[in-house]
Order: structure tokens, then sequence, then C-alpha cells
């Protein structure tokens, strides 16, 4: 099959100089640690409003007052804060990065892919537990806590993902996450809605998520492998196994895995696996 390498693409000289300029000035900020609450009122204000920034509140009409308090993350409230065991210390000191990072996707600027990655970059470092080199996001990607988000080198997510990082998630290195797919580290009891467990969800190096997949709470995606397009994970993903289906399971072993990986746990507590498939097949079971 054909290799078609992203092309290295940057909007015109002036826009490029003046999107640096902005986003670096947001990076100073953030590290000189100036008021995040703040900062978020006046770049989403300057996003959406410009033309009411320095206007008197009690001049304009009650909708647009109500507009201009949706940029200031202390108007509103989010999902995860009325989680019972939510880390209010933690969560409130990234609200606003949250909040501004929501309201910059629904923004013009949102959809334009080299400013926007741009901008997650910035702010994923002031956010996550950990981020490596070179994060990329796309819009519409959404966290919960954020706080328990630990993201390699090297990693892509694409557009409309849901990382709910509530019972933390992990993403190791070169992970590839595809447009509309959800990663979950929290359940709930069949019983009792209001019982709910917290498990981390791992996502290992060289993974694959791909268009539409759910990963379930507390799975564990080994090294190199794939959930299909659609796939639901329930369970955890063997190194270099292709799972598929509902709920997903393997179906091939990747032409590259070394040998050993045909039977290999996933965990080191884990039960025999499957031994290697019959010669030229290139499939296990799951």
């Amino acid at each position: 099959m054909p290799i078609y390498p992203l092309k290295k693409l940057d909007p015109a000289a002036e826009a490029t100089a003046l999107y640096d300029e902005w986003l670096d000035e947001i990076r100073q900020q953030l590290e000189a640690g100036e008021d995040r609450w703040e900062l978020c009122r006046r770049t989403l204000t300057g996003l959406f409003h410009p033309h009411h920034a320095d206007a008197n509140p009690q001049n304009l009409s009650l909708a647009a007052r109500a507009a201009l308090a949706q940029m200031d993350a202390r108007n509103v409230t989010l999902e995860p804060e009325y989680y019972a065991e939510v880390d209010e210390a933690k969560f409130y000191e990234r609200k606003p990065l949250l909040w501004m990072w929501q309201m910059f996707d629904r923004s013009p600027l949102g959809g334009n892919v080299h400013v926007g990655v741009r901008f997650r970059r910035t702010l994923a470092p002031f956010i996550f537990a950990r981020v490596g080199r070179n994060f990329k996001a796309f819009h519409f990607v959404e966290f919960s806590y954020g706080y328990n988000m630990e993201v390699g080198d090297d990693v892509v997510v694409h557009r409309n993902v849901l990382l709910d990082d509530r019972g933390g998630i992990v993403l190791g290195n070169g992970v590839s996450i595809s447009d509309y797919a959800n990663i979950y580290s929290h359940t709930h009891s069949i019983v009792d809605q209001a019982d709910v467990s917290n498990l981390k969800t791992v996502i290992g190096d060289g993974v694959r998520i791909t268009y539409h997949a759910t990963v379930l709470a507390g799975t564990h995606v080994g090294d190199n492998s794939m959930v299909g397009a659609m796939a639901l994970a329930t369970k955890d993903v063997r190194p270099y196994h292709v799972n598929v289906g509902i709920p997903a399971k393997s179906v091939r072993v990747k032409p590259n895995a070394p040998a050993d990986f045909y039977k290999l746990t996933l965990r080191e507590d884990a039960g025999p696996q499957d031994a290697a498939p019959a010669a030229g097949t290139g499939a296990g079971e799951g």
C-alpha cells in the first residue's frame, strides 16, 4: 500500500507570526502564574466579543450581558465538578483552562488546524498530570478532570474524542485516537447508578484506537495493538493484536509482531493466553 506522510503546511507568513505571538503571550502568562480566571475571561472575550471588551455591562442588553458572563469560567459550571469524588483544589486550578479549551473550539479560530493544535498544546501542560512532546489534539476533544490524564510523546487525538479521566487515563508514546472515539475510566453499578467505580484505563505505546471505538473503564490496551472501528473494548487487548466487534475480540495479530507475542499475557498476574495461530492465518481468537 502507498505511504502518505502528512504535508508540511503553514498559513500566510503574517498570520503565522500573529498566531505565534498570541500563543507565546498566553504561554508566558501561564508560566508566570498570572490569574487563570482573568486570562480565560480576557481571551474568550477577545475571541467572541471583541467589540464589547471595554463596554460598560450596564449599557448592554440582558442577552449581551448573559453572553459576556459566559466568557468568565466563574460564571459557569461543568459536569465533572458535580462528581462527589472531584479533587476540588486540582479541578478549580484547571477549570478556567478547561473552559478556555472548550470555548476556543467553538470560536472562529477553533477549526483552524494550524493555530488550534498549538493552542491546545500550550494549555495541555497546565491541565494534565503529564504530557510529552509533540502532543496534537484536534477540535472538540474533551476531558473530565484533566488532572488524571497522563500523555506520552507524539500522541495524536483526533476530532470529537471523549477522554473520561475520572478514574485516570494513561496514553503511551505514539498513541493515535481517531475521530469520535470514547475512552472511559469510570463505570456505574447496574443496581445503583450512584455506585461508581473509578478504574484507570491504560492505552499502551503505539496503540491505535480507531473511528467511533469505545474503550471501557479499567481496560489495558497493550503496546502496538489496535481497537477497530466501532469496536467496544470491554477487556484487555493483547500487544500487537487487532480487536474488533461488540464486544471486541482479537481477529488477527499484526504481521510485525515478534513471535512471542502470539501467546503473550498482558498482565503478569493473568492466566495463560491462546497459543500462536496456525501457520499462515495471521489471526488468533481473543
